[in-house]
């Protein structure tokens, strides 16, 4: 197998998180310990797993964090309060997790030192995500508020001013709680949020317009969108796959907007997640009763069932290029097809070095090194935000200009 094998994760506040070969349907690994929450899955980078975690005898919270090839968290990152919702920065430098108080917290990885935390939301965080160009923390809430912050905001070293100062703005987005963020393009700032009062939206992070509503019969919980960003895929409550348009190709198509198909099969239970995968031709779709179930596109049909319809899921993530996670010793490009202690290692190489060497060794490196390089990522970030707020303020004052002018002339 290539770098590019894509790998199934799903999570269970009752259990394990199974890993699955996403086409043979093979059970490759089960990562113990963590009874996780919704939307408590995520990639940290290629060579870590995070998982929140709600203690059964407790009820307190903190978060895992694994590595590929070990059943067994070798991190336990604390948390002040029960967090679920997780996001992580595309290097796996920076985990940000939502707190049942409302709360965000940004935490540095592997250490999990909690770099700043702010009040986001008056309700439970209910979903966290990261834009596409990975500038902007984006964060939904229980109350129906989305928040918008930008990255270098939360993990530069400075002390804890206004929290107010953090947010690049925030609206009221919901009726009901917001279930899921995605966005849409790579630097257009532009999301779809979930919710369970049964609509999505589209919005502009610039200034929190709404762009197009889109009512469903049900809650919806995520929405996948397919590689071109024309269509979409969204979950619902009632076990059911909803497809719709997003864009078409002439005036002619633009009622194919006002649309939804239902996809031909159904679980059994409310749909918690959907995710596209292999370029577009597939689709995975996990629910509440434990199965797994991988669509083809072109049909609309399921054409595998994963999971043993036993333990409730609570998340789903696919993940890809894991052979690439030099960083944690692993070579790129090596066969994953050998299980050892319950997690996922390479044929034909074992690793000599214990995980606690690993994880102290890089956190020495990683000092003033990694800093430096993080700190010169979340200026360019900071730049690249505040030049398309620029011109968006630049345009509206010229267009005020322009009609100004014309209101002048009209007058004379």
């Amino acid at each position: 197998m290539s770098s590019s094998r894509e790998i199934v994760l799903t999570s269970s506040p009752d259990g394990p998180i199974t890993a699955y070969d996403i086409f043979s349907g093979t059970t490759l690994a089960r990562f113990s310990g963590s009874r996780s929450p919704r939307h408590g899955l995520v990639l940290a980078g290629k060579a870590y797993i995070a998982a929140s975690h709600i203690s059964s005898a407790t009820a307190s919270g903190s978060i895992h964090l694994y590595n590929w090839w070990s059943s067994t968290a070798f991190h336990h990152l604390p948390v002040p309060e029960p967090v679920a919702p997780l996001a992580a920065t595309p290097d796996g430098s920076f985990l940000f997790a939502g707190g049942v108080s409302g709360n965000v917290y940004a935490l540095s990885i592997p250490s999990g030192n909690i770099l700043k935390s702010f009040p986001a939301h008056t309700k439970p965080v209910s979903c966290l995500t990261i834009s596409n160009d990975g500038s902007l923390l984006i964060s939904g809430g229980d109350d129906g508020t989305i928040l918008v912050v930008p990255i270098f905001q939360l993990v530069e070293q400075t002390t804890d001013g206004n929290c107010s100062d953090l947010m690049l703005h925030s609206f009221v987005a919901h009726d009901g709680p917001v279930t899921a963020i995605t966005c849409i393009g790579f630097c257009h700032y532009t999301v779809i949020s979930c919710s369970t009062d049964c609509t999505c939206k589209l919005w502009s992070l610039l200034d929190g317009t709404s762009l197009r509503k889109i009512t469903f019969p049900c809650a919806i919980s995520r929405i996948a969108l397919d590689p071109t960003g024309t269509e979409f895929y969204a979950a619902g409550a009632d076990g059911s796959i909803y497809k719709g348009f997003l864009k078409v190709g002439s005036r002619k198509q633009v009622s194919r907007m006002l649309e939804l198909a239902i996809l031909a099969d159904k679980h059994g239970g409310a749909i918690i997640s959907v995710v596209m995968t292999n370029a577009g031709k597939n689709l995975v779709s996990a629910a509440e009763d434990g199965r797994v179930y991988l669509w083809e596109v072109e049909r609309g049909l399921v054409i595998m069932v994963l999971g043993n319809n036993m333990e409730s899921i609570s998340d789903l993530v696919v993940a890809s290029g894991i052979g690439d996670a030099r960083r944690q010793g692993v070579r790129a490009g090596d066969n994953m097809n050998k299980s050892v202690g319950g997690g996922i290692v390479l044929s034909g190489k074992e690793f000599t070095r214990s995980i606690k060497d690993t994880v102290e060794i890089e956190d020495v490196l990683s000092v003033a090194a990694k800093d430096r390089s993080k700190a010169i990522d979340m200026l360019e970030s900071a730049i690249g935000v505040y030049e398309r707020l620029l011109e968006l303020i630049l345009k509206e004052a010229k267009g005020g200009t322009s009609r100004n002018s014309h209101e002048d002339n009209g007058d004379m």
